[in-house]
């Protein structure tokens, strides 16, 4: 019983990647088929206007504050889900180089990417 007390219990901060992980990869399972039916069957086959994502009509809707809100997690979780799944696979191929590293480089990019995008679509509403 005194060594459970006297064990020291570090917590992980894996739960908050895998969060990102699996909200990234529901949100693409749902959003992709979309975009797939309408830019490549929908508008192609005429059945959607052209207007209808004209510069226009997308500029307005990114530069309203809902617009930017949701352009921002259809671009961020993707990518934190991506880069974590990169990070994963390079443990599978056998590629078990510095883990220190391989976390800074896809975590970090996937951080700094979503700053960026966070900045310039604070920028455009």
């Amino acid at each position: 019983m005194s060594d459970v007390k006297n064990k020291v219990y570090r917590r992980s901060h894996e739960p908050i990647f895998w969060g990102l992980f699996g909200a990234g990869g529901m949100l693409t399972a749902f959003i992709t088929p979309v975009m797939v039916l309408i830019t490549g069957i929908l508008i192609p086959l005429g059945l959607m206007g052209r207007e209808d994502l004209s510069y226009d009509k997308v500029h307005g809707f990114a530069t309203s504050w809902y617009g930017a809100i949701i352009l921002f997690v259809l671009i961020s979780l993707p990518l934190w889900h991506t880069l974590h799944r990169v990070f994963h696979g390079l443990h599978d191929l056998g590629i078990d180089g510095n883990k220190v590293i391989q976390r800074v480089v896809c975590y970090g990019f996937a951080f700094t990417v979503t700053v960026f995008v966070f900045t310039l679509l604070l920028q455009l509403v």
